[in-house]
């Protein structure tokens, strides 16, 4: 393990500028900053999620093991060029989403966030997510991101829709389907 951190208040982003791993230093408002901000954002709501009482013991084993490849994806976004994320972390998102969303009903609707308050929370933190993406892509866009770590980002996203899904069901409620033009007129 690397440096560990005995000292918080450092000031030495007062000029606006933070340490990456590998030494350098970068504007607090850079594109990797941004990114690195947005998964531990995303982090942190998971952390929110995980904080429900009642959520079922295979839901938080996933989420658990989801931060630890978050921390994974921070690290390997604070050292340039540098590659953490593996394809099997990439597959094993694909296998826990195939697995949540065997049992649940085929949608025909478009649904709303919404139904029980943990169903709620994954959806948030879904939406959290696809701002990371975003933040990641656009990185990307600029300076070398990996593969798998996109991949893996947008893999998430997609495995929280289906855990809100899956909370609601797994509470005795169902989808919030969405009413076109409900409020219309």
């Amino acid at each position: 393990m690397g440096n560990r951190l005995s000292k918080i208040v450092t000031r030495t982003g007062d000029a606006g500028t933070t340490g990456l791993g590998d030494g350098s230093r970068v504007n607090k408002d850079s594109l990797r900053i941004d990114a690195i901000g947005e998964v531990d954002e995303l982090n942190s709501s998971l952390g929110l999620l995980l904080a429900e009482p009642d959520l079922p013991e295979a839901v938080r084993t996933a989420l658990e093991s989801i931060q630890h490849d978050l921390f994974d994806l921070g690290g390997e976004l604070c050292m340039p060029g540098m590659t953490v994320f593996s394809p099997a972390q990439v597959d094993r998102l694909e296998a826990l989403a195939n697995t949540f969303n065997a049992d649940l009903s085929r949608l025909k609707e478009f649904i709303l966030p919404g139904g029980t308050r943990a169903a709620a929370l994954a959806h948030l933190c879904r939406t959290i997510c696809r701002r990371a993406e975003r933040a990641i892509v656009h990185l990307g866009n600029h300076e070398s991101v990996s593969e798998d770590a996109r991949r893996y980002i947008n893999r998430l996203s997609d495995l929280l829709f289906i855990l809100g899904r899956y909370l609601n069901k797994t509470a005795g409620r169902g989808d919030v389907l969405w009413q076109k033009g409900k409020n219309a007129g």
